[in-house]
This record gives C-alpha cells, structure tokens and sequence, in this order.
C-alpha cells in the first residue's frame, strides 16, 4: 500500500514480495528531487521463549549477505494478513515451534530511507515443539540459546541482524527486567 505522500508515484518494478516506486518531491530549499522507494507489506519478528531462561534463534542463509546470518524468526506478512497471525505461522514454518501466546512486544522501521516496511515484533511462549515447514529455498536451523549468550552474541557482533538486535535489546531493557 502506497504512503498517501506518494500518490504521484510510478511504480518501476513489481515483485513478489515488494515493489519499487518513484516519486517526485521537493526538497525544503525547493529543488526538484527524483526519489526511489520499496513499497512493502511490513513483516514480523517472533521472540520465542523457552523455560530455563532460553530462547529460539534460527540459522538462516541469506542470498542478500552471502552468508548465514544467527537471527530471530521472521517473516513477511501476505495482506490482509494480521502480523499476530504471521507472527505464529512464521514460528511453525522455521523453528517448528508452536506457540499457545502471542503478545505483541514493539513496532519499527527496519530502514525508512528508502524501505517502507513496518516490523511487527512479538513474543511467543508457551511453545510446544514440532516439525519446521519451511518454504522452498529456505535453508533453516534451529539453535536454542541462553539469554546470557545472545546477549554476548549482540555484544561482540556474532549477531548481526539488525531486527533480532533490536527485538532482544527491546525485550532486555524494557520487557524481562533483567539488569
């Protein structure tokens, strides 16, 4: 869905999870200036808590990166979508886990610069194991750790996902009462 600053806009490229616009606008001083943005649908990321003080994280290979990234799940939403109800999916298909709660935690702009994409970031607990259903391409493992260690993991760049550093960060400092 178009920003109603963005009415004007000519989209350039259609895909399936996004779409690339561009629009005329102004800068403050009146010069003409040619924008480009990603129009997407917004995602979530689930922060899965499990007893004895642990947590899920996945293992996920990222074409964008090149690398395997250690992150939280995560995934687009398919409007009309609700993001709880993604959040829960998105827990099943990469870790396997399902969650009996879902309660919302916090929202953000992963990169307003040039994205429009709203992430959704939930807590999931009461989780019961099962098997992942990952889509086509998805090469996922799952890792259950402590919270000490993803902490340590944020602390010395071991975790480099931006939307999981965020998720934890959040959760520590304003969630878990943790010190």
């Amino acid at each position: 869905m178009l920003p109603p600053t963005m009415h004007d806009a000519r989209r350039l490229l259609h895909g399936s999870r996004f779409d690339v616009y561009e629009v005329d606008t102004t800068s403050a001083s009146g010069q003409p200036l040619h924008k480009q943005v990603i129009v997407h649908p917004g995602a979530v990321v689930v922060l899965g808590l499990l007893p004895e003080d642990r947590l899920v994280l996945i293992r996920n290979k990222r074409i964008a990166t090149g690398q395997t990234l250690l992150e939280l799940p995560a995934g687009t939403l398919e409007p009309p979508e609700p993001p709880e109800i993604c959040a829960g999916r998105e827990m099943i298909e990469e870790t396997g886990y399902r969650a009996g709660r879902v309660r919302p935690l916090t929202t953000f702009y992963t990169s307003p610069g040039i994205c429009t994409e709203k992430m959704y970031a939930f807590v999931a607990d009461e989780l019961t194991p099962g098997p992942q259903a990952l889509e086509a391409g998805e090469e996922i493992a799952v890792e259950r750790a402590t919270w000490s260690d993803a902490l340590a993991w944020v602390r010395d760049g071991t975790i480099r996902d931006g939307k999981t550093i965020a998720t934890l960060l959040y959760y520590h400092a304003f969630v878990s009462g943790r010190k």
